[in-house]
């Protein structure tokens, strides 16, 4: 049975694309497209230059403010490959929702902007990479500007990210010098020429490095002379090529070009398409689970409600992690132990939709979720009762009490917030034994603030007013024979419960929280809690 879908599940490839806001991360996206035939003409990023939006963005406020706010889905064939790319926030404030994209990738496009080099945003997200051990591919973006020095730019990811770099290519100037690449493998330059932005046509002449005649020709020989000699450094300074090393996360192949001209973008995915896996085995509780040996199972990595206004639907989205989804079959929801057909199964090109009769190990699915699923839930055959690993919740920084303004408007607040925090960009939490009178939302990132306004607003057409508090400390409380009652901390301790009515603690300051411990002989407070 496994060899009829080995070689479907064998052509996959998923992976996710990170990167500082404005590095060009969905334009890469987009281009990608391009090439596969899956989009005719690229949009622009912030809807400037054209009327079109970036496919990937999709929400309203996302299209008003030019940010990623949510993980996008996009499927396309190229070159006998089927790829599942999962574009993620950028924004730093949203770092949760790329986390659970991560879980869901066998690996990862780190985004660089080369006139900036590794900025902040990247950092936290390649540490989540780390904590996963995934491969890291980085493209150097925007070489048709500007840049910082080639070395500095390798030598910054060395020291700030503590991985080694392979540059596969390398810049022959930038900005109005941009030239073009040369292929170290190839030993061939690849001329550049400013293409068409929105198209992917545009010729590419590729020379001999050997032919320094024609090279000093075209390139003149100041850049010749710079190029070569920078290539007799680069031999004797960068790592060696080594796969093994790329695909167990310690080495990062580097390629550098223009996503917006297109310039370097095919190279690069031809490339990135022979380095990477295919599907990888996944834990669970019962071992690793291999794709393509073991029958359907799958865990949901996100929930979106509202992605469809005239239909107010939910949406959760799932990673298959091995065999093969046939839309008749019937599976197992461990987690609800009930046994079921998933509804509607769909592939999600940004906000379009097409119903799905099959899919195979790698694919990422989108099923009719009536309030069932959570993040981290599993589902496989019905015969079976397997369990993946559960995905880490990350600690909120921020909170906030919040009220709506019309009182009347009750039902739609809690149902709001309720399904908002379902989809994990928000947590809410409420007053330790008082139900949800009181209602406390804790985020990782202030802006989520703005979206849960915008979203209340928008989607189930409630105003609220959000109240400051001064907590910056949360912590799940592990002993599950803990009496809250007698429970003493600091005066600045508030509390409170989860939705599922686990206790947890606030506190203003870390010493309340050793404090606390202190005071309560036998706590053992976590800082994450567990989807």
């Amino acid at each position: 049975m496994a060899e009829n879908y080995a070689s479907e599940i064998n052509r996959r490839r998923t992976f996710a694309i990170i990167s500082h806001p404005d590095a060009g991360k969905t334009t890469l996206t987009e281009k990608f497209l391009l090439y596969g035939g899956a989009i005719n003409l690229a949009g622009s990023v912030k809807g400037k230059a054209t009327a079109r939006h970036a496919v990937s963005d999709w929400m309203e406020i996302e299209k008003e403010r030019g940010i990623s706010v949510t993980s996008s889905v996009l499927q396309f064939e190229y070159d006998g490959f089927c790829i599942n790319i999962l574009d993620t926030p950028g924004h730093q404030d949203f770092s949760e929702d790329t986390y659970r994209t991560l879980m869901a990738a066998d690996s990862a496009v780190m985004v660089i902007d080369a006139s900036k080099g590794v900025e902040a945003q990247t950092r936290k997200l390649f540490k989540v990479c780390v904590m996963r051990k995934i491969p890291i591919f980085t493209f150097i973006n925007k070489m048709d500007r500007d840049a910082n020095d080639t070395f500095e730019l390798l030598d910054e990811i060395e020291k700030e990210l503590g991985i080694a770099t392979c540059p596969v290519n390398w810049p022959i100037g930038s900005g109005k010098g941009f030239k073009g690449v040369y292929d170290r493998e190839k030993n061939s330059v690849f001329l550049y020429s400013d293409t068409e932005k929105g198209t992917k046509e545009g010729e590419t002449t590729a020379v001999s490095l050997d032919d320094s005649e024609k090279l000093i020709s075209i390139i003149g020989e100041e850049a010749y002379g710079k190029l070569t000699d920078e290539i007799e450094l680069l031999d004797g300074a960068s790592a060696e090529f080594n796969l093994e090393e790329v695909r167990s996360g310690d080495l990062t192949p580097v390629f550098f070009g223009s996503a917006l001209t297109n310039f370097g973008v095919e190279d690069f995915l031809q490339h990135f398409l022979q380095m990477t896996t295919t599907p990888l085995a996944r834990k669970a509780d019962v071992g690793m689970i291999d794709p393509v040996e073991n029958e359907f199972s799958a865990f949901v990595f996100k929930i979106q409600a509202n992605m469809n206004k005239a239909h107010r639907d939910r949406v959760a989205f799932m990673r298959i992690c091995s065999g093969k989804f046939d839309a008749s079959m019937e599976v197992r929801h461990v987690q609800g132990d009930k046994v079921m057909r998933l509804s509607q199964p769909q592939q999600i090109m940004a906000d379009e939709r097409k119903i799905l009769n099959e899919a195979y190990a790698g694919d990422i699915i989108g099923v009719f979720d009536p309030g069932i699923f959570s993040i981290g839930d599993t589902l496989c055959m019905p015969k079976q009762k397997i369990q993946y690993e559960g995905i880490p919740t990350f600690a909120p920084e921020h909170f906030a009490r919040v009220r709506q303004v019309d009182t009347m408007k009750r039902k739609q607040f809690i149902k709001g917030v309720t399904q908002i925090a379902q989809e994990g960009a928000i947590q809410i939490f409420q007053e330790f034994n008082t139900g949800l009178e009181e209602v406390i939302v804790g985020v990782v990132g202030v802006l989520q603030f703005d979206v849960l306004k915008y979203r209340l607003n928008n989607e189930y057409n409630v105003e609220i007013r959000l109240e400051p508090l001064p907590y910056e400390h949360i912590r799940w409380i592990e002993n599950k024979d803990i009496d809250m009652k007698k429970l003493t901390g600091t005066s600045d301790m508030k509390k409170i419960q989860d939705l599922k009515g686990n206790p947890l603690l606030l506190f203003v300051n870390s010493w309340s929280v050793g404090m606390t411990l202190e005071r309560n002989e036998g706590l053992i407070l976590s800082e994450f809690g567990r989807n």
